[in-house]
């Protein structure tokens, strides 16, 4: 049996064909769906605030944050509310999912250093990549794909 230290557990969540997961420490909770109220000016991946319990938390498509298409809601398109440890606060966000599958452990040996194709791409948001049946999921690090300037629209949007 691993030890808590030789492994970590994972939301695993999809966009589009793809599998991505997060630190199971940073989700408080996962929602629904709900269109969520708009914020003018903004980013176009901030798709508004959406109220969870009581607190206005901005929304973001991360499809759109990493260059692919809008996301389209279906049944399963979920919402997975993340509180993002930055510099010198906690950002809370929505982080809207095309599907959420599972909170998953990983082996610490399992896990890759993102790879390098020999040319320039925006691959620092990737902690790290875990070979699985039939592909791969990439671990994003949501401090590092949100620039300090993102940060800011999205606290100041809360």
């Amino acid at each position: 049996m691993a030890t808590a230290s030789l492994e970590a557990q994972f939301v695993t969540f999809s966009l589009g064909d793809e599998t991505f997961a997060v630190p199971v420490e940073v989700v408080r909770e996962i929602l629904d769906y709900a269109e969520a109220f708009k914020i003018p000016n903004g980013p176009d991946y901030l798709l508004g605030l959406r109220d969870v319990r009581g607190q206005g938390v901005p929304t973001i498509d991360l499809r759109l944050k990493l260059g692919m298409s809008k996301t389209v809601p279906t049944p399963h398109t979920r919402v997975l509310v993340l509180d993002v440890p930055m510099e010198s606060r906690v950002l809370t966000l929505g982080l809207v999912a095309d599907r959420v599958f599972e909170v998953t452990p990983f082996r610490r040996d399992q896990i890759e250093a993102a790879p390098d194709i020999g040319v320039r791409w925006r691959s620092d948001y990737i902690a790290g990549v875990v070979r699985r049946e039939g592909g791969f999921v990439v671990i994003v690090d949501l401090a590092r794909l949100l620039s300090r300037e993102d940060a800011s629209v999205l606290q100041s949007a809360a």
